[in-house]
């Protein structure tokens, strides 16, 4: 298996040829790559990411089939069931790179905004959950000027909700914890933007060496 770093320039070149149009004529999709991997799989890179329609992983990253372990929820949240996936991929298939994936204009971090500021009298308790889920993270910027500016607002709300669910996944799991510090996982946070196709890696990232 690959180290974290490997992965992460994997990403970042799979990332550079989808924004620039480029895609990868080597993508592993064939009938000979399903049949190996009918006996196994060793993802390279585990993301968590939005169930958004237009942030699919594999196509965002041009990576093909058995190259990706990807979780996807509404507004990227960490409830248990994100993070026993997480660590089930981590331990099973030594995978040791983690990308907490969220996108500019996420659907959920607007819902939460608009929750936060006009509450609903009757909303659906599951709905309500990814709005709890999201809240801590981003109930604090309205207490701030951003809460004058809509667009920087819904910026910097997503972002800090990407750092949380990233944070959450260092420090929520035991299992993910050993394996940072004895094993080289590295867990990251990374927003997509809709506008361009690229995705900025800045949560969690090491530096160049």
């Amino acid at each position: 298996m690959i180290s974290a770093r490997e992965a992460l320039d994997r990403l970042r070149e799979g990332n550079s040829r989808f924004a620039s149009d480029l895609r990868s004529q080597d993508t592993p999709m064939s009938q000979k790559r399903r049949n190996e991997l009918a006996a196994g799989q060793e993802p390279f890179a585990i993301i968590l990411g939005c169930s958004d329609s237009r942030v699919p992983a594999e196509l965002v990253f041009d990576q093909g089939l058995g190259d990706l372990f990807v979780i996807r929820v509404a507004g990227n949240i960490v409830a248990s069931s994100q993070v026993g996936s997480v660590e089930f991929a981590a331990e099973r298939y030594g995978t040791r790179l983690v990308v907490v994936l969220g996108h500019s204009q996420c659907g959920a971090i607007l819902a939460t905004l608009d929750e936060l500021q006009r509450p609903t009298v009757n909303q659906s308790r599951n709905l309500r959950s990814i709005v709890d889920r999201v809240r801590p993270s981003v109930e604090g910027l309205l207490a701030t000027e951003l809460r004058n500016d809509a667009e920087a607002l819904v910026r910097q709300a997503v972002r800090a909700n990407i750092r949380a669910s990233a944070d959450h996944l260092r420090h929520g799991s035991e299992v993910l914890e050993q394996l940072s510090q004895n094993d080289g996982l590295l867990v990251v946070g990374a927003e997509y933007s809709l506008e361009t196709g690229v995705v900025e890696f800045f949560d969690g990232v090491p530096e160049a060496r």
